[in-house]
């Protein structure tokens, strides 16, 4: 089969509805990932979060049968590394030292947002193939130094070493729903120590006066989103950076797909302090941000982990996905989980490089997979 192919600057080329409809077929039984839908991308791209000014500029690859769109791919040409958070600094460094470009390369992955997912969107196995050859065309004649896909599904990732690339595996922390009862029986599953942790943590909260706030997206106001938009800022002001997102963004997923939102708010004395913000569909909940104007001890995991946590167990969703790194999530019940990237770099010296680089990662990697899983914090 021949397919239309297309080289996409906006989402808006190939429509909502078709976009949609192709990402409603990649995970059968599962709600479709809100990161990959529209909604969320649209508003990155067209808030100015992610465009060509701040170094992300789209070039979606996108397939057509007939008027169906039969498989596309998220992809940006990268004039940094900034917001991937599969890091390739060193990388760069080493083109940078032996006078060779590492910029402009082409990532596929949701901007600012490891998580997992499709990026070789496809209906059909012949179409996710066509898809990965047109990729393959738009890397080498491109004149890139690079491809990299982050946060792929295993699956695809084979897909991707079968095409030429190099695998890199990292770690995620993701917290598993048994059925619990409430939260007082997630507790009783844990370890003694684990268990008198987290229930003092608690205690401090509500002993500094916060009580806390579940904002569903449906209901979320103005005032709501603009209150968490000046924590998120605040945070980024104390590590002396600056935000990836802006007050649009936010309102845009705020106002296109509040049923997948949900901000918790903490307030003293009437007054809001501090708030979290996760996205979900009724199978994951996806820790994203968090901010505070006041220091309260164990705010952040209380608005963080724990209201979050209390939510998935009422609602009954299965898997608390926490975000990148942080071992500390251990002792609030997540366990070590593997993620993907892969890896094309066309200059043959250095792609030599980085696989060797990429061997000896693994067995460090799988080492600390092994020690996490020791340090297992449930009752055994």
């Amino acid at each position: 089969m021949s397919f239309r192919t297309a080289v996409l600057s906006s989402l808006s080329q190939a429509g909502e509805a078709a976009w949609n409809a192709l990402l409603a077929q990649q995970d059968p039984g599962r709600a479709p990932n809100p990161f990959l839908s529209y909604a969320f991308l649209h508003a990155l791209h067209e808030s100015g979060s992610a465009s060509e000014k701040t170094g992300w500029q789209p070039q979606y690859l996108a397939l057509w049968d007939g008027d169906e769109l039969a498989a596309a791919m998220p992809l940006y040409v990268k004039s940094h590394s900034y917001g991937e958070y599969v890091f390739d600094w060193a990388w760069a460094d080493a083109y940078h030292r032996n006078g060779v470009e590492y910029y402009p390369k082409l990532l596929s992955a949701i901007p600012f947002t490891p998580v997992t997912g499709s990026r070789l969107m496809a209906r059909t196995e012949e179409a996710r193939a066509a898809l990965v050859a047109l990729l393959s065309e738009q890397q080498e004649g491109s004149g890139v130094s690079s491809t990299h896909v982050l946060y792929p599904p295993q699956a695809q990732a084979d897909t991707l070493r079968d095409a030429g690339f190099m695998l890199r595996s990292g770690v995620q922390f993701h917290w598993l729903n048994e059925h619990y009862a409430d939260f007082d029986a997630f507790l009783a599953s844990l370890e003694h120590k684990k268990r008198k942790n987290i229930r003092a943590e608690r205690r401090k909260v509500r002993e500094a006066g916060v009580t806390m706030r579940r904002v569903r997206g449906v209901d979320a106001t103005d005032a709501d989103w603009r209150f968490f938009h000046r924590c998120y800022r605040n945070t980024y002001a104390e590590h002396h950076s600056s935000p990836y997102l802006n007050l649009d963004f936010f309102q845009r997923i705020g106002a296109a797909m509040p049923h997948n939102i949900l901000l918790v708010i903490a307030e003293r004395d009437g007054r809001p302090i501090a708030s979290s913000l996760l996205i979900h569909t009724e199978d994951t909940l996806y820790g994203r941000y968090w901010g505070a104007l006041e220091h309260v001890p164990c705010l952040h995991f209380e608005t963080a982990y724990y209201q979050p946590l209390e939510f998935c167990i009422e609602q009954g969703i299965a898997t608390f996905e926490g975000g990148a790194q942080g071992e500390h999530k251990m002792a609030r019940g997540f366990l070590p989980t593997r993620t993907w990237s892969a890896h094309w770099l066309a200059h043959p010296a250095f792609a030599d490089a980085v696989e060797r680089f990429l061997e000896r990662e693994s067995g460090g990697i799988e080492a600390y997979m092994d020690e996490l899983n020791e340090r297992n914090p449930f009752k055994l």
